[in-house]
């Protein structure tokens, strides 16, 4: 059995294949339009075991946020590496669905957003319609992305000011619920369906229509007590699916709906494509979301690898230093840390895989 984790994109998009080979499972590979950090193929890569007219389906998703894929990977191959794991779920008549990379570039690129500098877990609205407003973000924008990195003291002074007077939380949900004003801006929403929105709902559309249950487990880092994976309600606000979601997954499930998630309130989920384009199933939804570092640290990187964007003439070694402390940020490069996550990741995967098929 291979190690599962991986120190590229291109190394886990290799061991994924090379899993789903050995598992004599099929790979559906849609290519994304540009090359990868060091030239290689990008591809939204999608793998199911299980009939395809099986009632019960659940998906297994990671790199929404793409460097968050250097966790979510190594979930996903690991589960395909588990006889155990695979047999529990035919036993069940559960059908599962990988899909490997949501966001193919980011991942490769060591970035959180996509190539149109779109955070995907804000890209999911009807952009036919007025766009949401984020008037808070406003108010930051200027703090966050200054024209000099490191911040000079004038920024660190203005910005440890704004913590104190209105507290850390407020400066997280500012920035991180998403806006559609500024596209050079960080947890910009879009103004328009991205590559992986669009390649999203095909996968969904292909594999998900003829199902009557259905239950997705999108894999997250960034948030949180370092190895510990918040378990996070991924649905609409219905009640019935939150009673349906903690009866699987447990009584300390969080909701950004009531307050009690890390995560702040967000607009354009991913997961409200389940209902868009399989209106037919019952749907079930979590984001495993696992801590990495303090949220100031996390921040602080995120607002670094941003600035970098806008500013590509950057030295090479301040590059590299932006990019080793994203990927600390999202990705804790420890045996204990990697041990911690393919435990709760199984675990989870197991109750929904119950839940299904006691549905």
């Amino acid at each position: 059995m291979q190690d599962p984790f991986s120190q590229s994109y291109a190394q886990a998009r290799d061991k994924f294949l090379h899993a789903a080979d050995a598992a004599g499972l099929p790979v559906e590979s849609h290519r994304h339009p540009l090359p990868g950090r060091d030239g290689e193929i990008l591809a939204m890569d999608v793998v199911r075991e299980g009939p395809v007219d099986a009632q019960s389906l659940l998906i297994v998703s990671s790199a929404c946020h793409g460097v968050e894929g250097y966790c979510g990977s190594g979930v996903q191959v690991q589960a395909l590496q588990d006889s155990a794991w695979r047999e529990a779920a035919r036993a069940s008549q559960v059908a599962v669905l990988y899909i490997h990379a949501l966001n193919p570039y980011g991942f490769s690129h060591v970035r959180r957003v996509t190539h149109e500098n779109v955070d995907l877990n804000r890209n999911f609205q009807d952009f036919s319609q007025a766009l949401p407003l984020n008037e808070a973000y406003r108010e930051v924008e200027p703090l966050l992305l200054p024209e000099v990195w490191p911040p000079n003291e004038v920024n660190a002074q203005a910005t440890a000011q704004f913590i104190a007077q209105h507290g850390m939380v407020r400066l997280q949900a500012a920035v991180t619920r998403g806006q559609h004003q500024y596209p050079d801006g960080m947890f910009f929403g879009g103004t328009s369906e991205t590559w992986s929105n669009l390649t999203l709902r095909k996968v969904l559309q292909q594999h998900a229509r003829q199902t009557q249950r259905l239950a997705w487990i999108d894999l997250h880092t960034g948030l949180g007590p370092s190895g510990v994976g918040e378990r996070i309600f991924a649905c609409a606000d219905d009640a019935a699916a939150f009673a349906r979601a903690r009866a699987w997954w447990g009584p300390k499930i969080t909701s950004i709906y009531d307050g009690s998630s890390t995560s702040a309130f967000l607009t354009g989920l991913m997961w409200m494509a389940a209902y868009q384009e399989c209106p037919q199933a019952e749907y079930t939804g979590l984001a495993l979301e696992y801590g990495t570092e303090p949220m100031e640290k996390v921040m602080m990187a995120l607002r670094a690898e941003h600035w970098l964007h806008n500013h590509p003439q950057a030295s090479a070694d301040l590059k590299a230093q932006i990019k080793q402390d994203l990927m600390d940020a999202f990705y804790t490069n420890t045996d204990a840390w990697r041990t911690q996550i393919l435990a709760q990741a199984q675990e989870a995967m197991h109750q929904a895989v119950r839940g299904l098929s006691q549905a």
